[in-house]
């Protein structure tokens, strides 16, 4: 029973999305359809921009930057880690254990075209 609603609840999502797109298509003017929407929330793009200023950041570092609790790291981290944008490694340092995160070149990549398509728009908008 639990399939059958997560998979209903996928199905409106996607409904509920698709009017979006179609409205952006019908505009080639406005380029913000065309955003990475993995890159564009808050706490990931924080994660992006400070594993692009350091070679790389534990999760301790980054969950005191990002000023945010541990699940909701660990949950936007992985969304970047299935993505391919940033890499995640385990050890141990004696007997404590250590996760390193480190940004990928598809994640340097991804926030270069984000931030390219940011300054797009911002010019867009002074622009009128």
């Amino acid at each position: 029973m639990a399939k059958q609603s997560t998979a209903k609840k996928e199905r409106v999502r996607k409904q509920a999305s698709e009017p979006d797109a179609r409205a952006g298509s019908s505009k080639q003017k406005s380029a913000a359809p065309n955003l990475d929407r993995l890159i564009h929330e808050r706490l990931r793009l924080g994660i992006i921009s400070a594993l692009a200023a350091n070679e790389s950041l534990t999760f301790s570092a980054l969950k005191s930057l990002m000023n945010t609790t541990d699940g909701n790291l660990s949950v936007h981290a992985r969304k970047l880690e299935e993505a391919g944008y940033i890499s995640c490694s385990k050890y141990f340092e004696g007997r404590l254990p250590k996760t390193e995160y480190k940004l990928t070149a598809a994640g340097r990549t991804a926030l270069e075209n984000y931030l390219s398509h940011m300054e797009t728009l911002i010019k867009q908008m002074r622009a009128n």
